[in-house]
């Protein structure tokens, strides 16, 4: 017995762990478990289950069975619905009592929590399927890839949108006419990029838009004679000779002391004195034309009127009048070419490619495309790969007799690979279906790349990620930071923000001309600036996000300026500008996004209500029931103001709830017409701006909707995280990325919710540098023309 005494003690620890680890969960519990039975239970059973219970189970709900916190489902996404329709304040609906607001944060509190509890111990970063470059990759990455000025993929067909965005994995097939496409872009790119296009001489017209921008008003002797100059980029495909004709158009009576000039990248290339005479309409009097040689590339021309003695009206502005004589304009600019070509395109491109001590023979070769194959699939080649690469060179030497000729071939079976056109992360076979594994440090550059730029990665982050430093302490960090400073970062404020906000739309946004006769192409576009620099502004500066909401200023220019009524903005270039009053700052107060949210003939308080639960607070509505009446357009403004049209409408019990929800906030922006220009009537009627949100909070108008959207951020700042998040990833969040958003808005707050501690979150998330293994995957040295 005596040797089996030193195992005694051994014995009673092992038997008193054993008897004490249940009790140490019970406790570990109990606080979860009674604060469920004290706050969580009597608040359902008040305010919830009248409706949500097994009897009604109204919208499919029945919560009367939860009796503990063990009977709660996590898995379903029952709660995540929960969560926000309490924390909105849609639930309880109206005409039902309303909670405290300390209770129903108590319960917010408590179901995010538990729900966060349920995510750490089964923590799930999700799955990318294998994700085809959309159109704008495309283009980005040809551009940085081969350093020439070509988008062909602004002809391939539409990509797919998904959760808002067109760089969702899911969404991107690929049908048999895009891939006719890719290799017609491909043959095209391998030509420009090594200069063997052979470009045949065309004559094509560019035309000055007939907008405000470039009409200028001008006091000659007490009259106002108006000019208009033309301003364009055009790009030139070859270093050679080039036709500049030049149109000018007007009546004869304006052309006194006038001179064209045309500047090319500001540089004065050809002066011709303008002559007309009254009742001659001799053509060439208004017709000048020579040739000069030009570098390949874009360049900026720039055909201006000169006027003698005169000076800018400074309060004059927009289009001339249709019945205004006295006025000249630059009519169009005919550029013919390329004549007497002296040197390939691209000089540029062939330099930062063509470099190697041997060219002209198959180790030179062998050295350019592996190069080239490893930026264009953003990693090592296998030398199986650049065996495979070598059978297209010789097959291009075969055919062309030319060195550059197999390049040529080379480069198109790159640019044809699956390798480039997608983006495709490997499961390690090691790994067990359903396993979660960190991206490969490849993977998290292009992921990154992708994300910031809409590009491949450059040679700094694909070297550092070959090395695995990507993940060393700082370095991640410190890479976004100076891929934000790059200009490629711009790719993040069109494509983001462009989905986003819907800025996209604006381009097909045409308003009723009758009606909104001071639209055209100049407005447009200084609106879709407006919007774009405030975005960059809030990104690189490192603002709270809320500036979204409500902000102290803004970037104009004077037409845009004009167009809100601000004075004090002179001159086309947009600058930051302080706002006086609450009538503009943030977005919702922005024309380009109030254009978007309106009809061509009249504004719409449930497509702008629509607009701001689904991009701004993360809760759209569901779908509008079939077979809904058209409002009356002829009346309103009338006989009937907007808001009694469709007051008069949701009238309807079925359409009541939602536009509960959508309509305070569409009247709220009611100031604003299709256009966004500030309006205090609508035909005959005082707009009536007030309203109520389903959390009982009321608003006299914007300014205050916004001060009390600011005021209680949680669901704007949910939203955009889950937006950002939805963009950086290229797939839906799902319920499992839910908690990792709710942490990411948690650590962003104590900094006011900062640009730049959002987006850092996204970067250092599971879900963007983590993957859940299953499903397919491209082999290791597939083919490249498989």
């Amino acid at each position: 017995m005596k040797r089996f005494a030193r195992f005694i003690p051994l014995v009673l620890s092992c038997l008193s762990a054993a008897s004490t680890e249940p009790a140490a969960k019970i406790r570990a519990a109990a606080p979860a478990e009674l604060e469920f039975q004290e706050r969580v239970r009597p608040f359902l059973k008040q305010y919830c289950v009248m409706c949500h219970n097994a009897r009604l189970k109204t919208a499919g709900v029945a919560l009367d069975g939860l009796d503990s916190a063990a009977t709660l489902a996590f898995k379903n996404g029952l709660w995540e619905k929960v969560l926000r329709k309490v924390r909105t304040g849609e639930m309880p609906p109206q005409g039902l009592p309303k909670p405290p607001r300390e209770r129903s944060e108590a319960l917010v509190a408590w179901v995010s929590t538990a729900l966060d509890r349920e995510a750490e111990s089964n923590p799930d970063p999700g799955r990318v399927t294998a994700h085809r470059l959309n159109r704008s990759e495309y283009n980005n990455s040809i551009r940085d890839l081969l350093s020439i000025d070509f988008q062909p993929a602004d002809n391939f067909p539409a990509d797919d949108s998904g959760y808002g965005f067109d760089n969702v994995a899911d969404v991107l097939s690929l049908p048999p006419l895009l891939m006719e496409k890719y290799l017609a872009a491909a043959g095209k790119a391998a030509k420009m990029a090594l200069g063997r296009v052979h470009f045949e001489a065309v004559l094509q017209r560019v035309t000055a838009p007939r907008d405000a921008s470039q009409v200028q008003p001008w006091q000659i002797q007490g009259s106002t004679r108006w000019r208009m100059d033309l301003h364009s980029e055009y790009v030139f495909p070859a270093e050679a000779d080039y036709l500049l004709r030049i149109r000018l158009r007007g009546a004869p009576a304006a052309s006194q002391h006038e001179t064209l000039e045309l500047r090319i990248d500001d540089q004065a290339v050809h002066t011709f004195p303008v002559a007309f005479q009254p009742g001659d309409d001799d053509e060439k009097y208004r017709r000048t034309e020579f040739r000069l040689p030009l570098n390949a590339g874009k360049h900026n021309l720039q055909a201006r009127i000169l006027t003698d003695g005169s000076t800018r009206e400074a309060t004059a502005g927009g289009q001339p009048p249709e019945s205004a004589k006295d006025s000249i304009t630059v009519d169009w600019v005919e550029i013919g070419g390329p004549y007497n070509m002296k040197s390939p395109g691209n000089v540029e491109g062939r330099r930062t490619f063509l470099t190697c001590a041997t060219q002209g023979r198959e180790s030179c070769a062998a050295e350019i495309l592996t190069r080239l194959a490893r930026r264009a699939w953003r990693r090592p080649v296998t030398a199986v790969e650049t065996q495979r690469l070598m059978k297209f060179y010789r097959m291009g030497v075969a055919g062309t007799h030319e060195y550059e000729g197999g390049i040529e071939l080379g480069l198109k079976a790159i640019l044809v690979s699956p390798y480039f056109l997608f983006r495709v992360e490997r499961d390690a076979p090691a790994l067990t279906h359903g396993a979660t594994a960190p991206v490969s440090d490849l993977e998290l550059a292009s992921r990154l790349s992708f994300f910031l730029w809409s590009s491949i990665p450059d040679e700094e982050l694909l070297s550092l990620a070959e090395n695995r430093k990507l993940r060393q302490p700082g370095v991640l960090e410190a890479q976004v930071q100076r891929m934000l400073r790059s200009s490629k970062s711009e790719a993040l404020t069109v494509n983001f923000a462009g989905q986003w906000l819907h800025l996209r739309n604006l381009a097909s946004w045409h308003p009723a001309h009758k009606l909104f006769p001071e639209v055209d192409d100049s407005l447009r576009d200084a609106m879709r600036r407006e919007v774009e620099m405030f975005f960059q502004s809030v990104l690189l500066e490192n603002r709270s996000v809320l500036d979204f909401l409500d902000s102290k200023d803004t970037f104009l220019n004077e037409r845009l300026a004009r167009h809100y009524g601000i004075e004090g903005v002179r001159g086309p270039e947009f600058r930051r500008v302080e706002l006086a009053d609450g009538q503009r700052g943030g977005v919702l107060t922005m024309a380009g996004v109030l254009a978007v949210t309106s009809y061509p003939t009249r504004t719409s308080p449930v497509i702008r209500g629509k607009w701001v639960l689904e991009n701004l607070l993360g809760a759209p509505p569901p779908p509008p029931p079939p077979d809904v009446p058209t409002l009356q357009e002829a009346a309103i403004g009338k006989t009937v103001s907007m808001r009694q049209q469709i007051e008069t409408h949701r009238s309807n019990p079925a359409c009541a709830a939602c536009h509960a929800k959508m309509d305070p906030i569409g009247f709220a922006l009611e100031n604003y017409d299709a256009a966004g220009k500030w309006r205090a009537k609508e035909g005959g009627f005082t707009i009536d701006t007030s309203g109520t949100l389903p959390s009982g909070q009321t608003f006299a108008n914007a300014a205050e909707l916004k001060h009390i959207m600011r005021s209680h951020p949680e669901e704007f700042v949910l939203c955009l995280t889950e937006k950002l998040m939805t963009y950086a990833l290229g797939r839906g969040v799902e319920r499992t990325d839910k908690p990792v958003v709710r942490a990411i808005v948690r650590n962003a707050e104590a900094g006011d919710y900062k640009f730049m501690s959002i987006l850092r979150g996204i970067v250092e998330s599971a879900p963007f540098q983590m993957r859940r293994t299953g499903g397919a995957s491209v082999r290791e040295g597939a083919h490249v023309a498989d």
